[in-house]
């Protein structure tokens, strides 16, 4: 059961902002969250994970969700990144690392292996919240950056579970690009045959796919592109496999909320055919 901190009206329904105690974490967790109607009316969810450095609050102050969900039975939900003060050796050294990295992953390296269980914290705790608090029965996944990879990762992993994937910016191919290898190496440690199962494109290759169309934006100004975010494997990979997708390279965008604020109804209307 989670705690209510505030609530807001918001284009007929309320955005929420809530805490509860994480299994998975062993923490307290915050999330916030859209309800378009009364709880009782709700039916459909989708998961937002947002990207690095981010909190529970930057998709649901800045994003503009709220006015494409108006109306509809379907709430959206946008978990924090990580666990919050545990003061582990190294957690808040950087800003790619540890606090607000979490990258959607469950760690198996000490000192995170304990709490880092970003991967279980959504598909058990959160999907309960959903489930038995909301009420919930179908449920869609998204993200941006590093929550665009977590979006993919957990949906291709999870097909019976999510309806659908979209993504903004995500990071594709983890294993081949520097926030990830630093990611992996701290989380999951050198052996790098444990890094493929948390990584979108060696997903694709192993077999896993989505049951619906797979949705991309990527912006072509993005300073993260070539580095980083690497879309273009994952263009090649899902086009070998024959993953169904839509990548949209928009041209002159970055990896700002500017973006996603953009192109957000998009995403929303993506998810709602399937919800």
């Amino acid at each position: 059961m989670y705690q209510l901190l505030k609530s807001h009206k918001t284009f007929e329904g309320n955005t929420i902002f809530c805490e509860h105690d994480s299994e998975s974490t062993k923490t307290k967790m915050k999330f916030s969250a859209f309800l378009p109607r009364e709880e009782s009316q709700i039916d459909s969810a989708i998961i937002w994970l947002s990207g690095l450095t981010c909190t529970d609050e930057n998709f649901i102050t800045k994003a503009g969700a709220q006015r494409y969900l108006k109306g509809t039975n379907t709430m959206i939900i946008c978990p924090d990144t990580s666990p919050r003060g545990l003061n582990l050796p190294g957690e808040d050294d950087s800003y790619d690392f540890g606090s607000g990295a979490g990258f959607y992953l469950n760690a198996k390296k000490a000192p995170f292996d304990n709490n880092y269980k970003m991967e279980d914290y959504i598909i058990t705790d959160l999907v309960n919240i959903l489930k038995d608090d909301f009420k919930v029965n179908k449920i869609s996944i998204c993200g941006h950056s590093m929550g665009g990879h977590g979006a993919l990762i957990l949906g291709l992993k999870n097909s019976e579970l999510f309806e659908s994937i979209s993504a903004f910016s995500p990071i594709v191919n983890p294993i081949n690009c520097p926030w990830g290898q630093k990611a992996f190496a701290g989380y999951l440690g050198e052996d790098k045959s444990e890094w493929s199962h948390f990584d979108a494109c060696e997903l694709l290759k192993s077999g896993f796919k989505s049951k619906n169309s797979i949705l991309i934006d990527q912006g072509t100004s993005d300073e993260f592109l070539e580095e980083q975010l690497l879309t273009n494997n994952f263009k090649n990979i899902a086009t070998e496999v024959e993953q169904d997708f839509q990548l949209n390279f928009r041209e002159g965008y970055d990896h700002s909320y500017y973006f996603i604020s953009s192109f957000i109804e998009d995403h929303i209307k993506h998810h709602l055919n399937y919800l």
